[in-house]
């Protein structure tokens, strides 16, 4: 018998950061011990706009709806949501 595949995750864009990276969505598979800062750093290797995610302002994150930082644990499932930072005068 095999085992059933582990659920994929969304991870989902807002604001500034989906005009610039030009994506609203992705699906990633999930992994052991992933965190989202995990995530972050694996979609800034891809190098060009995606290095902003782990460049000198960092992005806000929700997982689940929920805000959280880059130490939360993310499972099969989840949705993870990035945010520009918040700026304000």
């Amino acid at each position: 018998m095999t085992e059933p595949e582990a659920k994929p995750l969304t991870v989902r864009f807002f604001a500034r950061l989906r005009e610039e990276l030009g994506v609203e969505e992705l699906t990633l598979p999930t992994e052991a011990d992933l965190t989202a800062g995990r995530i972050l750093e694996q979609l800034a290797s891809r190098g060009g706009a995606w290095t902003q995610l782990k460049g000198s302002q960092p992005v806000m994150i929700a997982v689940n709806q929920t805000m959280a930082k880059e130490s939360t644990a993310v499972g099969a499932g989840d949705e993870v949501a990035f945010f520009p930072p918040v700026t304000g005068g």
